[in-house]
């Protein structure tokens, strides 16, 4: 029996619209969940309050997608002109329902000829059934125990495969991979990396709205400003030639943003029956170098690579700007705003930035500096990576955090306010720096075998403890800073704020201070000589230690300097006072 699709056997999976089905997971204004189809997100947005997807990743990646579609079915914005009047717009997506529409047959995840980001007919020349844990990023391959999931993921319903599908085009580990055939790049059966799909190499960056509807619109940055590279037409995924195995024809791609937001960076079948997705035959598709991509891809940072322009012989290479784990958003908040209130140690005048903004904060800039946002509107800004291990075959930890902010802080004709939090954030890593210090010193003054390693490290016990202090003044800071970053305003003068925040900044660490201090306790205020590196020995003790904290920390806060400490009693355990 054959249907009038093509499908055939009862057993074929059904036909899954993307357009009409239910699978977009998505947090409403008044708290609620529930799935939306690709109609529904857009008519329903101005409801919609953000993604919220299996892992924060997933919403990246669909965030990237719905604006392909808005960008082709808008053929733009062409410029900021344009975009104001979407903004204002009582319903700026009216367009979108006849566009997907026109392009139905291409958004069936079932489809048998063309499925949706997948190759008909991929095959390795064997009748196999290939794990799901390939397909979904939160059970990792080898670490089965680490995943609510255990021991493996056997089944998918279609909403649910759809959206990892998505995540790994754009997410995807490198490693080894099934060859398929028609692939002139295996080997063996085997496909050899080629690399991460191309969002895991990007320290992602997106903004939020109030609702989704401004999310959407807040990210969708005028042709003016990201210019397709060519002529060639910029098509998302669904408007090129279906994809066959092996490398496509690369020449002049990406064509622009919505080639970029549904770039094909793996080939993927997946396997289905009428009751759900049951295996995923993955393997390598479109690679795509990071290499000097800034001026087409808008939503990451950039970093000057001196090492890959001696690989390749380049003068100037800039490549992604990834996150790290272990630092909060809103510290790095330097390379999101573009300004670095530190001189730069090395380089004449004249030189290229060691770093670049992401285009998206630029766009928002200009934004505001022509008038189409007001000052007082707030952004969310949304930072998003993966981060891999063992050769990059594997998922070791996804990062997500978040930063708000007044847009006034991203003008760019006057530039007073974002001085002022980026200066906010260096006073607090100064501040930081001598509380580890202190920590560092209270341990030499206390312990005879400092320079003892630890097992299964190769920090010395001083090195650790000063660690854990700065790690746990950031943990302290964190809220603070975030609460005083969100509600500085336009005309805030800028001494009243830099003072508000120093004084927050003094207060916590000179309570932790305290507290290590007193967890040092007589032993330190006694001290010991200790050798410096020079050869020379140096007195230390709890009173030293603390001295030269509290010189570092006026430093660091000058906006706050405080009267000095009371004399400390003969023979009696040193504390820092609050002043």
């Amino acid at each position: 029996m054959t249907r009038d699709d093509g499908r055939s056997g009862p057993s074929s999976p059904p036909p899954f619209d993307l357009t009409a089905e239910p699978w977009l997971t998505v947090q409403l204004l008044n708290g609620g969940e529930r799935e939306v189809s690709l109609r529904e997100v857009f008519a329903q947005a101005g409801t919609i309050a953000r993604l919220s997807g299996d892992v924060p990743t997933q919403d990246f990646a669909l965030l990237r997608l719905l604006l392909a579609i808005l960008h082709d079915t808008l053929e733009g914005p062409a410029d900021v002109e344009e975009w104001a009047q979407l903004w204002e717009a009582e319903d700026p997506f009216a367009a979108v329902p006849e566009y997907l529409d026109e392009h139905r047959a291409r958004f069936d995840l079932c489809h048998p000829a063309t499925p949706f980001f997948q190759v008909a007919r991929l095959s390795n020349g064997k009748d196999e059934v290939f794990p799901l844990n390939r397909l979904v990023a939160d059970v990792p391959n080898g670490d089965p125990f680490f995943t609510t999931r255990f021991p493996g993921v056997e089944r998918l319903s279609f909403a649910e495969a759809a959206r990892w599908l998505v995540h790994a085009h754009a997410h995807d580990t490198a490693g080894i991979k099934t060859g398929v055939l028609d692939d002139p790049r295996a080997k063996g059966g085997k496909a050899y990396p080629l690399g991460t799909a191309w969002a895991g190499m990007l320290g992602g960056v997106t903004a939020e709205g109030t609702s989704l509807k401004e999310t959407l619109l807040l990210n969708l940055i005028a042709a003016e400003d990201f210019p397709p590279p060519g002529r060639a037409p910029d098509l998302p995924a669904w408007r090129r030639e279906p994809d066959g195995p092996g490398e496509g024809d690369l020449r002049h791609r990406p064509t622009g943003l919505c080639d970029l937001y549904t770039w094909q960076s793996r080939r993927v079948r997946l396997q289905a029956d009428h009751d759900g997705v049951f295996g995923a035959l993955l393997t390598y598709g479109d690679p795509l170098a990071p290499r000097n991509k800034q001026k087409l891809e808008p939503m990451t940072g950039w970093r000057r690579s001196r090492t890959q322009e001696k690989k390749h012989g380049e003068q100037l290479v800039y490549m992604p700007r990834e996150h790290d784990p272990e630092r909060a958003a809103w510290r790095g908040l330097a390379a999101l705003l573009g300004t670095d209130t530190r001189p730069q140690e090395t380089g004449a005048r004249g030189e290229p930035a060691e770093a670049l903004q992401p285009g998206l904060v630029h766009w928002l800039a200009r934004l505001r500096n022509d008038g189409a946002l007001p000052d007082e509107k707030m952004v969310r800004f949304r930072t998003y990576g993966t981060v891999y291990g063992t050769q990059q075959s594997v998922v070791d930890e996804i990062v997500a955090d978040e930063v708000t902010m007044a847009v006034v802080l991203l003008g760019e004709s006057d530039r007073r306010l974002g001085v002022c939090a980026v200066d906010a954030v260096a006073r607090a890593d100064d501040a930081v720096d001598a509380l580890g210090r202190l920590a560092h010193d209270l341990v030499l003054a206390t312990v005879a075998n400092d320079k003892r390693r630890v097992q299964g490290n190769d920090r010395t016990v001083a090195e650790i403890s000063q660690d854990q202090a700065r790690d746990r003044a950031y943990g302290e800071l964190d809220g603070h800073f975030r609460t005083w970053l969100a509600a500085i305003r336009p005309g805030n003068d800028v001494q009243e704020l830099s003072a508000t925040w120093q004084t927050t900044v003094r207060r916590e660490l000179l309570r932790l201070a305290r507290e290590l201090l007193a967890a040092a306790g007589n032993r330190a205020w006694t001290g010991r000589t200790v050798k410096l590196k020079d050869g020379g020995e140096q007195w230390i003790n709890s009173a030293s230690a603390e001295r030269r904290f509290r010189l570092a920390l006026t430093k660091a806060l000058p906006h706050t300097r405080p009267a000095p400490p009371p004399a400390i009693p003969d023979g009696a355990a040193t504390s820092v006072r609050a002043n």
